[in-house]
């Protein structure tokens, strides 16, 4: 039966142009798709739709992720993976794409060489000079630095498509700190769970061995060969497009994912700031681009590198993969001139060709490109600051007058390639195949013998059937990377770590700054966002409860239960400041922009949103099932930002789930990571803010001494908000007392709740901390919360319940805590200035000039 009457097949070549990935030119199945095009067919148009759910599923779940810059709806978006994978058999690949990758990276690595050493290539007039020294991606302080290593370019990665001839064409390369390849392992793992049955009588070859590879060149690469060098992955922070895969990575292979701030330069050599001590870094796995990786030397508005790396690269004290200034081959100005360069080095034509290519730096290039330029793509030979690409055919004549001026005012700046049709290849859309065109990036890793190639990659496909652009920035998705053979492979399985390397963090001495701050801010925030959601929650009960009473002490009550929330939260000037009077009348409208207003310092949606950042940049320590219930967390709010229902058991609804989603959360994070790993720093966290505000909720509820009807419905919402309700009837079986309120929640030494309990708790973990013999720091940091807990050791309830002459305060009470509340605040100023304040000045040594803009 012909392909085209199939029905996954319906309408596939309507508006059919170009190669398609799945047929021959004389319109048979390509034999590498036969047997996957039957698995769809035995499979079904529903079955796959089912599969195609459980993968956006499971990419969903997962937290796998990719950040589209200046879209409200790009921070985290869900990485998008289709069903069908896309094919190319050993013999194709390995004939001919993975010898010319090979052949390119090693082209490109003599390239790097000759910039930054002799530049034989400029003086020879192989390669003109503006290509190079126009370049912003060209950095004079790279200047002969000399490397241990055989090869300068350690880790390649190209995009390939696919042209109208049926051959591979190099689309461009990417050398400074190429993405894409744990993305490619996630596809491939998530393919592999969801359809493994489609891996049945394919074989299809794995990559793990090139992780292998991947492990042993950052290994080879430390300077004074250790066995056992120290490997960190630098990471431009969570904003970046590609964090997840940081991250990913990071957890993948074992090594600590840091930030510019966790490492310092000290006596030449660079240095993790770890809690305890400074800890030497070997090889940094950089995910930085070139320009910021040291502020002294190169941008000096950095936040992102490290100042004086450069010159700790250069006395071969570390080594940065890639090194800094390989930038300059992302360099489309080089395209033309490859062949040449192919030649000049290995006396051979290129194996891979490129597009046709124009450099505007020649007068007759620059002359046909004018003269064509409808029919050209555009682009700058420098794109860092993510320049446009000129697609010429779509320009009006006023954008095309401009792009001209544009191009004769600095011709060396542009180059104009061909404009070619990439292939297509069949993408699972809405129960039916379309044709999707597609690129593919992979990757090279540097052997001491050649480079190492991944089998397969990263496929992108354009977003819909109809656009030429294939980028994950404009909606495009992706396709798990298949070299099927002939012969068995071996199944996908873990990864086999290698037993001879211990470069893991093992112990809270080796945390990063970094790390332990964030853990530390995970603990306060995630703690201040339950006792916040818990406190709305009683107050909103509350007012339910008032609508079918008419007692005056339900009123009195919760007119203090509101001032109580301004209070606790510190959500000034609420209930209790200036036109307090106004919100009283109108509570809910207060209380609604307590739970949701992002931009109200205290509010539960700005709490929530700290403890998003801080915990999303430790996403490479969580588990999976953290993750999603995190994930879950989320949802709720979109949910809920997007009702217009905002009554009041609406609200006590969306609570419920925050709070039970909050509290799954907390049992998880004690199950991902030792307590000697950094969880001691979570804990300090949790313990001392849930404290803080437990102090405020007694100051706000405890101190006035209320008429008895009110003072036991006052009781009883503290007692609510603290889940302690029960508790307190299964011990005291009696009438809510202040008394024994106090004794339960301020004073008892075995209930979890209790203030005494927490303060103890929180001396423990401080103790625990590292420390320098004769700290001042450390001693000041102990201190206080050794004074903190003596205080409320030495409370007696006598002393507490003594009221003032007026018998309407209990003085000794509200001192007590205001002097506890003090201290505990100390005690966090002192652990984040002793552990986490880790800021520097830098200045400017070397004026980086991007050049003949």
């Amino acid at each position: 039966m012909p392909i085209t009457t199939k029905p996954l097949f319906q309408d596939y070549f309507s508006d059919f142009k170009g190669y398609d990935e799945v047929l021959k030119p004389d319109m048979s199945i390509n034999t590498e798709w036969k047997t996957l095009l039957s698995k769809f067919s035995e499979v079904g148009t529903e079955n796959l739709l089912s599969k195609q759910d459980e993968i956006n599923w499971l990419m969903e779940e997962n937290g796998v992720t990719y950040n589209v810059y200046n879209d409200p709806h790009g921070l985290n978006r869900s990485w998008g993976l289709n069903v069908v994978p896309y094919v190319i058999h050993q013999t194709e690949w390995e004939s001919t794409i993975e010898k010319g990758i090979k052949q390119r990276a090693e082209l490109l690595n003599l390239i790097l060489k000759d910039i930054y050493g002799k530049r034989e290539l400029i003086k020879n007039g192989i390669v003109p000079e503006e290509v190079v020294l126009a370049h912003r991606g060209f950095l004079r302080q790279c200047d002969q630095i000399q490397y241990k290593t055989a090869k300068q370019l350690q880790i390649y990665s190209l995009d390939l498509a696919r042209g109208p001839d049926g051959r591979m064409w190099v689309v461009s390369d990417r050398t400074q700190a190429p993405s894409g390849m744990g993305y490619a392992l996630e596809n491939r793992y998530a393919l592999n769970r969801v359809v493994p049955d489609m891996f049945e009588n394919i074989n299809v070859k794995q990559p793990l061995a090139f992780f292998n590879d991947l492990k042993q060149m950052l290994i080879d690469a430390a300077p004074q060969n250790q066995s056992n060098p120290n490997i960190v992955i630098l990471t431009p922070g969570p904003h970046n497009e590609t964090y997840f895969e940081h991250s990913y990575l990071a957890s993948f292979l074992g090594y600590p994912l840091v930030m510019g701030s966790d490492l310092v330069v000290r006596n030449g050599k660079l240095w993790l700031k770890t809690l305890k001590k400074l800890k030497q870094v070997d090889v940094v796995l950089r995910r930085v681009d070139d320009a910021f990786m040291d502020p002294l030397e190169l941008r000096e508005d950095s936040y992102l590198g490290v100042a004086g790396l450069l010159e700790v690269v250069r006395e071969q004290q570390v080594a940065v993969v890639n090194p800094i200034g390989s930038g300059i081959l992302d360099n489309s100005g080089l395209i033309p001139f490859m062949n040449a360069i192919c030649k000049y080095f290995f006396k051979e034509p290129l194996i891979l060709p490129q597009i046709a290519s124009w450099w505007c730096g020649q007068k007759k290039e620059f002359d046909y490109v004018i003269e064509h330029l409808k029919d050209l793509v555009v682009k700058r030979i420098d794109r860092s600051n993510r320049e446009n690409i000129y697609f010429c055919e779509f320009l009006d004549d006023d954008a095309l007058k401009k792009l001209k001026d544009e191009i004769a005012l600095a011709p060396y700046q542009f180059v104009a390639q061909e404009k070619i049709s990439f292939s297509t290849a069949p993408n699972f859309v809405k129960g039916k195949l379309e044709p999707r065109k597609v690129s593919c990036r992979t990757f090279a890793i540097a052997k001491k013998d050649g480079y190492s190639v991944m089998p397969g990659g990263l496929v992108r496909v354009a977003a819909d059937r109809k656009k030429i652009f294939v980028s994950n920035q404009r909606g495009g998705i992706s396709k798990d990377f298949w070299i099927v053979s002939d012969a068995v492979q071996n199944p996908l399985r873990n990864y086999a770590w290698d037993s001879s390397s211990n470069n893991t963090i093992s112990d809270i001495n080796d945390l990063s700054s970094n790390t332990a701050e964030n853990l530390f801010w995970s603990g306060r925030y995630l703690g201040r966002s339950l006792v916040t959601a818990r406190y709305l929650r009683v107050v909103l009960n509350r007012m339910n409860q008032e609508k079918s009473t008419t007692r005056k002490s339900d009123s009195d009550t919760l007119i203090l239960l509101f001032q109580s929330i301004t209070n606790i939260t510190s959500t000034f000037p609420g209930f209790v400041g200036e036109g307090a009077e106004a919100r009283l009348k109108e509570p809910l409208k207060e209380i609604l922009s307590l739970i949701k207003d992002e931009t109200r310092v205290g509010s539960l949606a700005q709490t929530m949103n700290s403890f998003n950042n801080a915990y999303y940049s430790l996403r490479s320590l969580w588990s999976k099932d953290m993750w999603r219930v995190f994930d879950g967390i989320k949802k709720q709010w979109e949910n809920f930002l997007g009702t217009k229902d905002f009554s009041i058991n609406k609200l006590i609804k969306f609570l419920d789930r925050i709070i039970t989603r909050l509290i799954a959360f907390m049992a998880l994070i004690e199950e991902s990571i030792l307590v000697n790993q950094g969880l001691l720093l979570y804990f300090i966290g949790l313990q001392t803010e849930q404290s803080m505000m437990h102090v405020e909720k007694c100051r706000s509820l405890l101190v006035i001494n209320y008429e008895e009807q009110v003072q036991y419905e006052v009781l009883e919402a503290f007692l609510n908000s603290n889940e302690s309700l029960n508790i307190y009837r299964y011990s005291y079986r009696s009438y809510l007392s202040v008394e024994n309120v106090i004794k339960l929640l301020l004073l008892d030494k075995d209930y979890a709740k209790s203030l005494t309990y927490k303060i103890s708790r929180i001396e423990k973990d401080v103790n625990k901390l590292p420390y320098s013999e004769g700290s001042n720091a450390v001693a000041a940091c102990k201190a206080k919360i050794l004074k903190a807990h003596a205080k409320i050791e030495s409370l007696t309830i006598e002393h507490l319940l003594t009221l003032n002459d007026d018998q309407t305060i209990r003085q000794n009470l509200d001192d007590a805590l205001a002097e506890i509340s003090e201290l505990l605040h100390e005690t966090s100023m002192e652990v984040s200035n002793t552990y986490f304040n880790h800021s520097y000045t830098q200045k400017q040594l070397t004026n980086q000039n991007f050049p003949l803009q």
